[in-house]
């Protein structure tokens, strides 16, 4: 269990982008059975999930999709300027948070729906090559997120993934970005909105999580073999601590490898 952590801290220090390749976003038409009407910064009314899921010790079978990159659990939320998952009071899931606007006929819109992978129940919802507030799709980005039901291993056990394809911006002109880009940038992870919350690496951080940036996301992942895919169980409430992508025990085992070296020559220096 963990509390108010961010991927970003001393060992984001030993991740090093990797190559992009697309695909990571799977099974979309499963989830375009509802649509969130052009809009910016809408939001649907109270969507039933399908089944119940356990988020530390709060349990939930409804949410809000809204346009703006995420679910929330307790309200609807038009907020368009990310802010910190790490410190906010609303239960979320936002796998790309940032001021999303699909008013613009060369962007699509925001779908969700009920479904089953691998017969199990999934609840998703997809933003595919959406576009950025004012009115803009000169850039789009496609991401999504799936809920799973994992009741098979407990009552409101669940699996969560965000799944990116293209990031090709991060900001609304509201947030102070120009074009898509800079200002106050985008955000990703998740709270229940009191003491556990999570942030990927290069949330807020200007082009960070943009497909060319250091720490792209879909260039890299967590828990997953995919690239652009990031992969969360929760078990009796707690979401379980992310496995460390494999570059990033290669760079570990170098640095203690590092260190040993360091270690012996010291050793043989004080012998002498």
């Amino acid at each position: 269990m963990f509390r108010k952590i961010t991927i970003g801290l001393a060992l984001a220090a030993a991740f090093v982008t990797t190559a992009a390749s697309a695909g990571a976003i799977h099974d979309q038409n499963l989830f375009t059975a509802n649509t969130l009407a052009r809009n910016d910064d809408g939001s649907t009314g109270v969507v039933d999930m399908g089944f119940n899921i356990n988020f530390f010790g709060a349990n939930f079978t409804q949410l809000y999709v809204n346009n703006n990159g995420n679910v929330t659990f307790n309200h609807a939320l038009n907020t368009y300027t990310p802010f910190s998952l790490l410190s906010t009071s609303t239960p979320m899931l936002a796998p790309f948070f940032a001021d999303v606007d699909t008013r613009n006929s060369h962007s699509e819109v925001v779908q969700y729906a009920q479904s089953t992978i691998g017969g199990r129940n999934v609840f998703g919802v997809n933003w595919i090559n959406v576009g950025y507030y004012q009115n803009a799709a000169d850039k789009t980005n496609s991401f999504q997120l799936i809920i799973t039901d994992r009741s098979d291993t407990g009552a409101g056990n669940f699996d969560f993934q965000y799944n990116y394809d293209n990031v090709h911006w991060e900001t609304g002109t509201a947030s102070n970005g120009t074009g898509g880009i800079g200002g106050t940038s985008a955000r990703a992870g998740w709270s229940n909105g009191v003491d556990h919350s999570y942030e990927l690496a290069g949330s807020a951080v200007n082009g960070a999580l943009l497909d060319t940036g250091s720490r792209s996301l879909v260039g890299h992942s967590i828990d997953s073999g995919v690239d652009g895919r990031y992969n969360f169980s929760v078990r009796n409430g707690i979401v379980a601590p992310p496995v460390p992508e494999p570059e990033t025990y290669a760079m570990l085992l170098a640095g203690l490898g590092l260190l040993v070296g360091v270690a012996r020559r010291k050793s043989a220096g004080n012998a002498a």
